[in-house]
């Protein structure tokens, strides 16, 4: 006989608590190895292709291991020194690209834009701003990265965690299917498959779609011959998981810059919003649907709401696994409210009638 539900309550919710508890006070210590379960996740699926080809566990794992590691040292040397230079740069320049703006306005709108408005003050406050700032910021955003994933984890930590989560994942996946709770274990594998639908929908559908999104977008910037076309693409591509945000502030960016670096040569101005016209065409209509489809479940503003939830209370670490709860909360509550749909508290008299 099953326990009683109020019993069952009290349980799951010390089982929600002590997991809240461990982000809390174990947060830095577990980030190498909740990064290296995130990325075993997502490794799962070719290891267990490779498994179905005819390799080991162990051979598609070091197969995989190698590959990475060779592509991880590739993007580190090639692009990540591109990439933080250009971010640091459009930082830098931003009090110019302002002022080609309020060039544009005092010509366009004397009466608006004169020496003495309010929009002018503002204008020049914000260029200031983000001179004066936002390099330190970016140097200090790198800066505590860099002393909270040191080298150590990037380097060793992290690859090897990863091996040992791949190497043993569906050992460690039939371990936990063994201790669920008897009576409830169709109902939790259920729900623990419709969790894995939404999160490899979502982190490898639309990691995939991200990874496109701005490969395409830095290139092509980078072809019309842009400033920064590689650090705003990579932008664009970033935010891309929320619909048309990455498009927008990806384009205002780089309409930003382009009236700044061609102003007078309107081809390849407009030349730059064709890229993103062509980006949102290449998004909506065949990497969404061939990559992620039409039954992820997490809507945007929940994802939102989320990533800051969590982000606020837990850090970096809090936004690492935003995403995961997020979906796993967002099938709970679903399943919920299936079942509160064919309680009596719902259908009332009306539904035993109908039966």
């Amino acid at each position: 006989m099953g326990l009683p539900v109020r019993e069952q309550v009290k349980y799951w919710g010390i089982a929600a608590a002590m997991l809240f508890a461990i982000l809390w006070f174990l947060g830095d210590v577990l980030l190498p190895f909740i990064l290296g379960g995130a990325i075993a996740y997502c490794l799962d699926p070719i290891a267990d292709r490779l498994e179905r080809l005819g390799l080991s566990r162990v051979l598609a794992t070091v197969a995989i291991t190698i590959f990475a590691a060779l592509l991880f040292v590739l993007v580190a040397l090639l692009i990540v020194p591109t990439l933080v230079e250009q971010m640091v740069g459009l930082v830098n320049a931003a009090p110019d690209i302002v002022g080609n703006l309020k060039t544009f306005l005092s010509e366009r709108f004397p009466s608006v834009l004169d020496a003495n408005s309010q929009l002018s003050k503002s204008l020049a406050a914000f260029a200031e701003m983000i001179s004066s700032r936002g390099g330190a910021l970016i140097e200090s955003i790198l800066s505590s990265a860099a002393g909270l994933i040191n080298v150590i984890v990037l380097v060793v930590l992290v690859p090897v965690i990863t091996f040992y989560w791949l190497l043993d994942w569906d050992r460690m996946v039939a371990s936990l299917d063994n201790l669920l709770p008897r009576d409830h274990a169709p109902m939790i594998r259920q729900l623990a498959r419709d969790i894995d639908d939404t999160l490899s929908a979502f982190i490898r559908g639309q990691g995939t779609v991200m990874l496109i999104l701005g490969t395409f977008y830095a290139l092509g910037l980078m072809l019309v011959g842009l400033q920064f076309g590689l650090a705003i693409g990579f932008v664009a591509g970033l935010i891309s998981f929320i619909p048309y945000v990455g498009a927008i502030v990806g384009g205002g960016l780089a309409l930003g810059v382009a009236l700044f670096q061609f102003w007078g040569e309107w081809q390849w101005v407009a030349a730059v919003i064709a890229v993103f016209f062509a980006g949102q065409f290449l998004e909506g209509n065949i990497l969404t649907p061939k990559l992620v489809g039409n039954s992820v479940g997490l809507h945007p503003v929940w994802l939102i709401f989320a990533l800051s939830a969590f982000g606020s209370l837990f850090g970096f670490v809090g936004m690492l696994v935003a995403v995961p709860l997020a979906a796993a909360i967002g099938v709970i509550v679903r399943f919920a409210i299936a079942r509160y749909r064919q309680s009596r508290l719902y259908q009332g008299l009306s539904g035993e009638a109908e039966e």
